[in-house]
């Protein structure tokens, strides 16, 4: 029932002619919300809180180097299995630092063969061998679905003016990749089959280790006909030689699944020059 005050108002036509002009008054000033739009900066990652940091970037920066540093990422990029990060001949623009997932990389011969050049996993940086021409020398191929953070290499450059460390940073992975070839080099030309295959497996495990993953236990992410081009062996003689560890009690091996169960005796296989110890692969 209405209600009138002495001055003859209708208070509750008040009320009402009140709430229909708060809520006009309160969509005109709160519409509805759109969803959000991720931004640029927003997708970029930011290196100073990645978990891989220690791994791929350069220890001991001040925060005004890590907010430098944080620029350098243009953008993540997921790459399916199967598919390439970047193909032989394509412009070098970028450097890549692996957040997730593992690549090989190879070159392809005239007659078609694959020669698969390296195994790259979370917390390295590929894409160096387009430095020198301006064009990647390889083709860089997930084993596994795989993201990984790019880096232009003119902001790489731009920063490394600034931040002294990435340089020296930068230098060091190169330096790490002549190390590499020269393991090759001498596991390839002096090395028994044994000993490709025990050096192959014990740095695989290392890097792995140092991600925190096990020790001892990991999934082969390639191919034994990948390892075998990698090693310069045969596919047959990469599955005799591992059958060859497990009947000796060295290694356990269901499908990819692969258990060093002997490291010592796996590391009494491989012959090391001195001053080399363990620089095989890495």
């Amino acid at each position: 029932m209405a209600r009138a005050t002495p001055g003859g108002v209708d208070l509750s036509q008040s009320r009402s002619d009140g709430s229909r002009e708060n809520l006009i008054h309160i969509m005109k000033i709160a519409p509805p919300k759109k969803p959000a739009v991720p931004t640029a900066s927003a997708l970029s990652v930011a290196c100073s809180r990645c978990n891989l940091r220690e791994l791929c970037m350069p220890a001991g920066l001040r925060p005004n180097e890590l907010a430098r540093i944080d620029e350098l990422v243009a953008v993540r990029r997921t790459v399916r299995r199967g598919t390439p990060l970047f193909r032989n001949g394509e412009p070098f623009r970028s450097l890549f630092a692996i957040r997730t997932g593992f690549f090989k990389t190879c070159t392809t011969a005239q007659d078609g063969r694959e020669q698969v050049t390296g195994f790259s996993m979370a917390g390295e940086i590929i894409g160096l061998d387009g430095i020198a021409r301006d064009q990647h020398t390889c083709d860089a191929i997930a084993l596994e679905d795989a993201e990984v953070c790019v880096m232009p290499f003119d902001a790489i450059s731009e920063v490394s003016r600034e931040v002294p460390a990435l340089q020296h940073h930068v230098n060091r992975i190169m330096s790490r990749e002549i190390v590499r070839e020269h393991g090759m080099m001498l596991l390839l030309g002096s090395m028994r089959a044994e000993e490709r295959l025990a050096a192959f497996l014990l740095n695989l495990v290392q890097r792995l280790h140092a991600r925190g993953f096990s020790r001892s236990e990991l999934i082969l992410r390639m191919t034994r006909g990948e390892i075998g081009s990698y090693l310069g062996l045969k596919l047959e003689t990469v599955s005799r030689t591992l059958s060859k560890f497990a009947e000796s009690g060295v290694i356990e091996v269901r499908h990819r699944h692969l258990r060093i169960v002997d490291a010592d005796a796996l590391q009494s296989m491989v012959t090391e020059p001195r001053g080399c110890a363990r620089l095989y692969l890495t």
